[in-house]
């Protein structure tokens, strides 16, 4: 294990590296018992770092060193050393190769990282520095080669044997072994290896770019897995068609291959050519497969795909630096999904994980930038931050810019760094040249941790028909930044008359005569408090504010009530709407916390104002499903303070269940109208219905009588697709229906030999509010079905339960942040990575009441207690625990 107290990485220690690596060849002799590795490295004194000594430093971590030569001869002992990590050889010349002999036991690796045998197949992981796990390298993404990779195994146990770039021979060995070699032809880091040996089937199609060159493709998978991998292979096409289209960016090799793994620590890998999917990410058909899930293959597979550019061929100088690549392809694949499906529902399923997930982060110990300072485990920094927040920050450039010149920006950032490994102020000032805007302000972004809260006013003058918005910003301390400089937050607004949006005219800002809409204008929020005056206003507004979610912030807005179900009725921005439905709710369900449970009684224009959602049929269904859906636990937890998780809790079942009674007449003809025999599609029309009957049948199951009651089982029975048959379950289990515990065994019985469905029922199971839960959680531990070393078990069961069933996880004795704790501190035996990422509801004890607090800590103390932690597990938790 890693030193208890690991040391801190900080981004203004960094130098270039001393040696490059121009060319890479790999061996790999795959065998049962071990597996030994060959690595020739060409080598050369890097013109760009700083003088020192002749003295080659390489990574390396659980390696046996069989053998070690420069130029041929074997390096003398007294002249290499290893010490931790690393590998030191003294007295190299400026220009050499270096040979390497490793040997590696891949099955006895449980941490997922490097390479790795499980379910029979070798597979690798190497983001963020999993190759130290294979040989002695420069394991750092600032040193890019050449790779050519042999790979010899048993033909009858591993008869595909894969590796990035073209495959270059392919042959038979006398001894009943086979070989391959792959090239690629394009420098990458040692993060972006892939090899793959196993025995798997696959699922072929082609592609041709825009060029006129013909690419293969391949899903490889399990044999009994064929029939579900149609779905990812259109979306890989739908893919790379795109971003041709969009971006102007050509696949650039002869070969695409997609491999889906079981056992992964992440959702995939863009693994140059190689893409290593978690098989959650890739397997998909009606039968087995929700409506969510097939969104989650079509965005997952594009996101891996765009990486190809915006990862691979520009990648990150260092670790510091990796929302360049994720930040970026986020935003790419969130505009490719809301090109595939609806627009809205998109950008409202984003904010509300931002809102939620990352909004939490920044207000909690784990708080960084998107770009952070330091770290001590990189892999505690594959955050929502980073992914999440910094596809917003990329978003705002597109906002301020306008598509054309984000568009040049981009064209000119792969222009300029093709081959390169760069920085976030490389990708911001190609932006900058390529707009003629001055972004130093906005810079900020990078560089500044938190949430900044906009608070706005408005104010409108009759007499001189001006409308003024008053707008203050402050973002609060977090850790290590204690003030913050004014950011630069572009803040979408219209005004709203009876009519509809208003025409504005900022004062001091000439009309533009080729902007065809002058009825939204995103004003440039620079300053600590700024003042913006609309003339020419004949009405006083309503504002619609932060409109598209322009920019990832808190927004304080005094609405009266009526304002709001006019932004809810009329606004014409999807997100608006959505808001102004979900700020109802929060206030809807912190009157039921204060009123008394025998007398509280739903507010009338609430239920009105769902009654019309209902009735409307020109509505987007999955937009109307949306705003249907009460404020989250997760989201009230962020904005009501202390987080009384029980009160919360109670108030919105209340306020559910009020809306329930209310709307039951109308709730049934939803229900019905949008129940149908077509054959399933997953594409947008059909998401969408599916998506509002089953809202509505969660309504209805809180219904007590015998038709609504019934619709759960009869939906059941019947469905013939995974969306409407787990929805039903889930509204069986989750209301304790008498069919309840019979559905369940029928369904692990129907799909026992699934293990991504079956994920599906353990996680019903799991986030079950009902009294109890964490005891069936325990007993299903115990399942045959439950293998605590793989990662989607544990995240369905396990995070599952901490992380989404609030009012379990945070029972009064504090047994299930102890059951939390226990399983943190024998996962990070084996698996840091996963250990530490269970760790984030613990992490979260400032925001609960004084008891709850205790006792969280009391958890994370008893971590803490365990000697000789993993750097992951540490960080987490010593950084939380800081006062």
């Amino acid at each position: 294990m890693r030193d208890a107290q690991p040391r801190t990485i900080y981004l203004k220690d960094y130098r270039e590296p001393d040696y490059l690596i121009d060319r890479t060849q790999l061996r790999f002799e795959l065998a049962e018992e071990s597996t030994v590795v060959d690595s020739v490295l060409t080598l050369r004194r890097n013109p760009n770092a700083e003088p020192g000594p002749a003295e080659l430093t390489l990574h390396g971590t659980e390696l046996e060193l069989l053998a070690l030569e420069i130029d041929g001869q074997p390096v003398a002992q007294e002249r290499r050393r290893i010490s931790g990590e690393t590998l030191h050889i003294e007295g190299v010349p400026d220009a050499f190769t270096l040979s390497c002999r490793t040997q590696i036991r891949p099955q006895e690796n449980t941490s997922l990282e490097g390479l790795y045998k499980s379910s029979g197949m070798f597979c690798t992981q190497c983001e963020a520095e999993g190759f130290r796990k294979i040989t002695y390298y420069l394991d750092r993404p600032d040193v890019m080669s050449e790779f050519e990779v042999e790979i010899v195994a048993e033909r009858s146990r591993y008869p595909v044997l894969l590796s990035n770039g073209n495959l270059t021979v392919a042959e038979e060995l006398e001894d009943g072994r086979h070989r391959t070699v792959w090239h690629d032809p394009f420098p990458k880091p040692a993060y972006l290896f892939a090899l793959v040996a196993g025995d798997l089937s696959r699922v072929s199609d082609c592609f041709t770019t825009c060029s006129g060159r013909e690419v293969d493709l391949h899903i490889y998978v399990e044999d009994k897995d064929l029939d579900k991998c149609d779905h990812a292979m259109t979306s890989l096409k739908n893919a790379m068609r795109w971003d041709e289209k969009v971006y102007g960016r050509e696949y650039d090799l002869d070969i695409f291959n997609i491999v889906a793994v079981d056992d992964f620590n992440m959702g995939a890998m863009e693994n140059k050519s190689l893409n290593i999917f978690n098989t959650s990410c890739v397997l998909a058909k009606p039968e087995t497969t929700t409506d969510l899930g097939f969104q989650r293959v079509e965005g997952v597979v594009a996101h891996e795909y765009f990486h190809n550019w915006s990862g691979n061929r520009v990648t990150c100088r260092d670790w510091f630096q990796l929302s360049l690549k994720e930040g970026f392809t986020v935003f790419r694949d969130a505009q490719f999904s809301s090109d595939m499906g609806s627009a809205t529902v998109k950008r409202v399923e984003d904010v509300s994980l931002l809102r939620t997930a990352q909004f939490a982060e920044d207000a909690g110990p784990m708080a960084h930038p998107i770009r952070p300072d330091s770290f001590i485990e990189i892999s505690n920094f594959y955050t929502v931050t980073i992914y999440e927040k910094g596809a917003e920050v990329v978003r705002m450039l597109h906002t301020l810019l306008g598509p054309e010149d984000f568009r040049r920006g981009s064209d000119l950032y792969f222009e300029r760094h093709d081959g390169q490994a760069v920085t976030c102020e490389d990708f911001v000032k190609a932006m900058e040249d390529a707009s003629g805007r001055d972004l130093g302000q906005f810079r900020l972004w990078y560089s500044q941790a938190g949430t900044p809260r906009l608070k706005v006013a408005g104010y409108y003058d009759a007499d001189s028909e001006t409308y003024t918005l008053t707008v203050q910003q402050q973002c609060p301390p977090t850790p290590g930044q204690a003030e913050k400089a004014p950011m630069h937050i572009p803040l979408a607004v219209a005004l709203l008359g009876e009519a509809g949006a208003l025409r504005l005219e900022l004062d001091g800002t000439p009309a533009d005569p080729e902007t065809s809409d002058n009825t939204q204008m995103v004003l440039d929020v620079t300053e600590s408090e700024q003042r913006f005056v609309f003339n020419n206003i004949k009405e006083e507004p309503v504002p619609s504010l932060l409109r598209g979610f322009s920019a990832p912030v808190k927004l304080d807005y005094d609405y009266s009530r009526q304002q709001l179900l006019r932004l809810m009725r009329s606004d014409s921005d999807g997100f608006c709407r959505w808001d102004a439905s979900q700020v109802l709710g929060v206030a809807e369900i912190r009157r039921a916390m204060t009123a008394d449970a025998d007398s509280y009684q739903v507010s009338e224009d609430l239920v009105d104002a769902f009654r019309a959602l209902l009735s409307d049929d020109s509505l987007d269904k999955a937009m109307v499903a949306l705003t249907l859906q009460l404020p989250s636990e997760a989201y009230l937890a962020e904005v009501i303070e202390p987080v009384d998780v029980h009160g919360i809790y109670r108030a919105r079942e209340a306020v559910r269940y009020a809306l329930a009674e209310s709307l039951r007449d109308v709730l049934m003809a939803c229900y019905r109208a949008n129940t149908s025999d077509e054959v399933y599609r997953p594409e947008a029309d059909q998401i969408a219905q599916r998506s509002l009957k089953n809202t509505a049948l969660a309504y209805l199951m809180l219904c007590d009588d015998d038709e609504c009651q019934g619709l759960a089982k009869a939906q059941f029975d019947s469905s013939q697709n995974m969306t409407d048959r787990l929805s039903a379950l889930t509204a069986l289990v989750h209301n304790l229906h008498p069919y309840h515990t019979e559905a369940l065994w029928r369904f692990y019985q129907d799909w026992q030999h699934e293990p991504l469905v079956v994920n599906q029922w353990f996680q019903v199971q799991a986030t079950n509010r009902q009294p109890g839960t964490l005891e069936t959680v325990k007993e299903l531990m115990a399942h045959p079905a439950f293998d605590i070393r793989n990662p989607n078990k544990v995240r369905a069961l396990i995070g599952a339960f901490c992380a989404q069933n609030t009012v379990n996880f945070h029972q009064s004795d504090g047994a299930a942040y102890q059951f939390l704790a226990d399983q943190v501190k024998q996962l990070d035996r084996s698996n840091p990575q996963i250990a530490s990422r269970l760790l984030v509801p613990l992490t979260k004890w400032r925001k609960y009441l004084p008891g709850a607090q205790t006792l969280m800590k009391d958890a994370l103390n008893s971590i803490m207690a365990v000697p000789e932690l993993s750097s992951d597990v540490f960080e987490v938790v010593s950084k939380s625990l800081q006062e």
